[in-house]
């Protein structure tokens, strides 16, 4: 991260505040039973709108501007900057059969702490 606007101490710690609310929001969706919201985002690739984006994008600006004393304006602009293009990288390694731990059910699973395979419930939830 690159951005005159975070401190050169602060970058590292700034570029885990957003794993980790990307993490934190989809790990709530999770446990609120917005398990297939989930899957029609890693399923299509028009995520700019979505409100998943939406919400990281928020929860990071906030961290941005608790943490590290950033005014609104700009921890919403970084924030917009970074987080869309990350979530869509995201996204798209899920979709590939390349790396296995970006698979759909890997990640979920991890997140939800649940070791267990969770593709074939992935998979129905993709044809519903």
């Amino acid at each position: 991260m690159n951005n005159p606007l975070v401190a050169e101490k602060h970058r590292e710690a700034v570029i885990n505040d957003a794993s980790s609310s990307i993490i934190e929001v989809l790990k709530n969706h999770l446990e609120s039973g917005k398990l297939k919201d989930l899957v029609k985002y890693f399923q299509f690739s028009a995520i700019y709108d979505n409100p998943l984006i939406t919400s990281v994008v928020n929860r990071f600006a906030n961290k941005l501007n608790n943490f590290y004393n950033m005014d609104t304006p700009t921890a919403m602009s970084i924030a917009d900057k970074l987080i869309p293009p990350v979530m869509h990288q995201l996204m798209e390694e899920s979709k590939g059969e390349h790396n296995k731990d970006f698979a759909l059910s890997a990640i979920l699973s991890k997140i939800s702490g649940n070791g267990s395979d969770m593709s074939m419930l992935i998979n129905q939830l993709r044809i519903a």
